[in-house]
């Protein structure tokens, strides 16, 4: 919260904020552990949509989605891993 705020005072405060993100492993540590939870929530989600239409409710199908669900999340994950690092 601290880095979005002094992202959002100035550019001197935003430039700041990527120096810091850029330099510091437990600054990128700790946006990829956040950027990595928003993911699997993310697919999390569309799982659920995709159970509300009436799909994968079976207990088969529910695991089977949840399989899916991992690996796509661990696949973004890693990716985004890769982005960040």
């Amino acid at each position: 919260m601290y880095v979005l705020g002094l992202s959002l005072e100035s550019q001197a405060g935003f430039n700041e904020a990527a120096e810091m993100l850029q330099e510091s492993f437990l600054a990128k540590l700790i946006a990829w552990g956040l950027v990595s939870a928003l993911l699997y929530h993310f697919f999390a989600g569309i799982k659920h949509l995709i159970m509300d239409l009436g799909h994968c409710e079976e207990l088969e199908g529910g695991r089977m989605a949840a399989k899916v669900t991992l690996v796509v999340a661990v696949i973004a994950i890693l990716l985004a891993g890769v982005w960040i690092w």
